[in-house]
């Protein structure tokens, strides 16, 4: 059965199964299914869908790749049970060839099974077999083929190159009439990989002169010389070599998974609070860089030093600061902006994002780690010219990312309540897809292992139950919510300036404490510290005293301690007493005294000050560099504008503009049922004109209808009355016939408006150039 009818065959349902498995092929929707089965068979398809297939699966592929022509479903049982380590092939041989035809690799009867076009081509050493013996000497000249031919199967008829294929067929003979050393080096090939360097590979040699094992193999065609110092060893000598067998200890089920058990509850809980901590971290790099924003490197990204800067402040390890920023930032919670230079600012999402729920929050950091391109675990490693990798650079982007993840977390899920070894992934990784194995897979796999307990997907290595609702697109929301600790709206004050948060709180609470207080300590309680500097801070961003005490009380479990109101007072007293304003930069102060004070400090001799007035002094400086200054040097001064009213400094109003988060796509593939059903309904009926065209029905030697004008208005009135498909000839604007199937619907005005199956979209045919009229089987 020839592949295209074979695709043909095929129903809708299977036709939507394979292009949801293999959405290249409808990217974009072919003409026809002539032309999907084309499409299907092109080498880099080919490769896209091996590369999913599993180890066992492959190896069936591969089985029926050194197969010549079709192959029962009974021999290839046969072939796939011989190379098994264990156990029988089937059940697991039958989901194979299933799977194998819903991905159109295989194709065919269970009788006659074969591989698709083009799939031979692209398995170069299927199973780490050589190629036939035809093709393993194309590069021998004619002659040279008779002279090896002649040596190993004198008296033969047929070309050179056909004795010897006929020869290497049964080599044992030949084998065994080599030395003991050229038997071992054969051996060294017979499992893979079948090619090896040699020096001097000649494809002269006879029988009677060779000497050297590699030349006893060389003059009876047990190995082909492709190149000066290359061979390669013949499928026919590997075959006979391994047994017949394909494969070596080929296993029809993955590899078990090995760890440690864990209790699913306690690891719910410990994820919850990791997403929980997640969270609050993300909040928290937002309200400090939207108060002191990090600088954009020229070449993009962010410092080593404002790096390791965030870390300290966050208090966590680089990578996860790293692992924090990149993903706020894919989230597009931060942006570049702020200037010629540039700045790393929160944007306005964030503050939407701000004011939702815990677990929602998370919900959106969880999906955007898990669909990004971007592989934070790279930051601080080198690139190919030896250059740090930065955070936010676009040197951190890997395509293959995303679908590591997925399949790092699919294995988890497999094992419920179980943390799995590092190897054991790997292991269970590489049996799944062996195609794409290498260092750079095994080092993202371990990435997405870490990252996956720090966001909070899994804990104690174990998948938590929000992070099985967030794979599978359930609401991982409503999964996390009741596991997630209740916010608390109280502090504990104490005699020695620090405030005992008992637990987490609430959001708004808890960016209030981190304006007015500094963070000592974290753990189950959090401990704030008050002090002169955060006390003005929280004054600079326009907090009166009063208010200051007022949410103290507010929010206090215990009474005010008298130390901190006193502290509180006293800072505010001397608060904004002396303005700068510009000028080159003014300092402005009712008090001549506390001026008289500041141009005697030897400290302010940097600032070059001249004094103006008794209450005013003028300075070279800027005026953020003078208020800097002055508040090192003790005092607590306040910007003003050009009009004399204090700068408020909104910490938290600094915004960006950036790009809209990536959104996750909708499934696996990419590909909405809805879209897989019309490209589906769109190739059958351009399939339907393409044979219209080629082969018409009711149409003498293939030619375009052509019919009387009276019939033709009669067959289309009587198609529309039926509702039936009809094929139609039809003029163009340049007095072309081309042929078109349509679905009357109408005919009004001297034209015809009809579904044109040909191009798939309703259209309006002029009646007077519509040549005939013939039905359609």
């Amino acid at each position: 059965m020839e592949f295209t009818e074979w695709i043909r065959g095929r129903t809708d349902e299977q036709l939507r199964a394979l292009v949801s498995a293999r959405p290249e092929l409808i990217t974009p929707v072919p003409a026809h299914l002539e032309g999907l089965a084309s499409r299907a068979a092109s080498p880099s398809a080919i490769g896209r869908a091996l590369d999913r297939l599993d180890r066992f699966t492959l190896a069936v592929v591969e089985t029926l790749a050194v197969r010549t022509g079709p192959v029962t479903k009974v021999a290839l049982r046969e072939l796939v049970g011989a190379a098994l380590a264990g156990g029988r092939p089937e059940p697991a041989l039958s989901a194979a060839v299933e799977r194998l035809r819903d991905l159109a690799l295989v194709y065919g009867p269970d009788n006659a099974l074969d591989l698709a076009p083009g799939v031979r081509k692209v398995l170069d050493d299927p199973a780490g077999l050589g190629p036939p013996a035809a093709e393993a000497f194309r590069h021998h000249a004619p002659e040279q083929l008779e002279e090896m031919a002649d040596d190993v199967a004198p008296g033969g008829t047929g070309s050179g190159k056909e004795r010897l294929a006929g020869a290497l067929a049964d080599p044992k003979p030949l084998i065994e009439a080599v030395s003991p050393e050229a038997r071992a080096a054969l051996d060294q090939l017979a499992w893979g990989p079948p090619t090896g360097r040699v020096p001097n590979a000649r494809r002269d040699i006879r029988v009677a002169t060779a000497r050297s094992p590699i030349d006893q193999l060389l003059a009876r065609g047990l190995l082909a010389a492709t190149g000066e110092e290359s061979v390669t060893l013949p499928r026919e000598v590997g075959l006979h070599l391994r047994g017949g067998r394909v494969h070596r200890d080929l296993h029809a089920v993955p590899p078990a998974l090995e760890g440690s058990a864990r209790d699913q509850r306690l690891a719910d809980r410990t994820a919850a609070g990791q997403a929980f901590t997640f969270v609050r971290t993300a909040e928290e790099l937002c309200e400090r860089w939207s108060a002191e924003p990090p600088g954009v490197l020229r070449t993009g990204g962010l410092g080593v030093r404002d790096m390791k800067r965030t870390a300290t402040d966050l208090d966590v390890p680089e990578w996860v600061a790293a692992l924090v920023v990149e993903v706020a930032h894919a989230a597009g919670l931060i942006a570049s902006g702020g200037g010629v230079d540039g700045e790393w600012l929160p944007t306005p999402a964030y503050d939407l994002w701000r004011v939702r729920s815990t677990a929602d929050r998370w919900v959106v950091l969880a999906t955007t780690w898990l669909h990004t391109d971007r592989v934070p675990g790279l930051v601080g490693e080198r690139d190919d010219r030896d250059r740090p990798l930065n955070a936010l650079h676009n040197d951190l982007r890997r395509s293959s990312a995303p679908g590591i993840r997925l399949a790092a977390l699919g294995v988890l899920a497999s094992a419920p309540g179980l943390a799995p070894t590092r190897d054991s992934v790997l292991d269970r990784l590489a049996w799944e897809q062996p195609r794409r194995r290498g260092p750079l897979r095994e080092q993202l796999t371990e990435f997405a292992l870490r990252e996956a307990e720090q966001v909070g997907v899994t804990g104690l290595g174990v998948l938590s139950g929000h992070g099985r609702a967030l794979l599978s697109g359930e609401d991982a929301a409503a999964a996390l919510a009741p596991l997630l600790p209740e916010p608390v709206d109280h502090v504990l004050l104490q005699a020695d300036l620090t405030a005992v948060a008992p637990g987490p709180l609430t959001s708004e609470l808890n960016r209030w404490m981190t304006l007015a207080a500094d963070v000592e300590s974290k753990g189950g309680a959090t401990v704030y510290r008050f002090g002169e500097s955060s006390i003005r801070r929280a004054l600079d961003a326009g907090q009166g005293a009063e208010e200051l005490l007022a949410m103290l009380e507010r929010h206090s479990a215990t009474p005010v301690p008298q130390a901190l109101s006193y502290l509180i007072a006293d800072v505010a007293r001397r608060h904004g007493r002396i303005r700068v304003g510009t000028a080159g930069a003014y300092i402005r102060c009712d008090d001549p005294a506390l001026l008289d004070q500041i141009t005697a400090d030897r400290r302010a001799a940097a600032l070059r000050l001249r004094r103006l007035a008794p209450t005013v002094i003028a300075s070279r400086s800027s005026r953020a560099a003078l208020v800097d200054s002055l508040r090192a040097m003790g005092y607590a001064p306040v910007a003003e504008s050009l009009d004399g009213d204090v700068i408020i400094s909104q910490l938290d109003s600094r915004r960006t503009e950036g790009l809209p988060p990536a959104r996750p796509l909708s499934s696996p593939n990419g590909l909405d049922a809805e879209v897989t059903a019309a490209a589906v309904r769109a190739l059958r009926a351009g399939d339907a004109a393409h044979l219209a065209r080629r082969e018409p029905v009711d149409a003498p030697g293939g030619q375009v209808p052509r019919g009387p004008a009276t019939a033709t208005i009669s067959a289309l009135q009587e198609a529309i009355r039926q509702g039936v498909r009809v094929w139609i000839g039809y003029l163009d604007s340049q007095g072309n016939a081309t042929s078109r199937i349509l679905e009357p619907a109408r005919m009004e005005g001297g034209y015809l408006t009809a579904y044109d199956e040909t191009r798939a979209a309703v259209h309006r045919f002029a009646l007077h150039r519509i040549t005939g009229v013939a039905g359609l089987s």
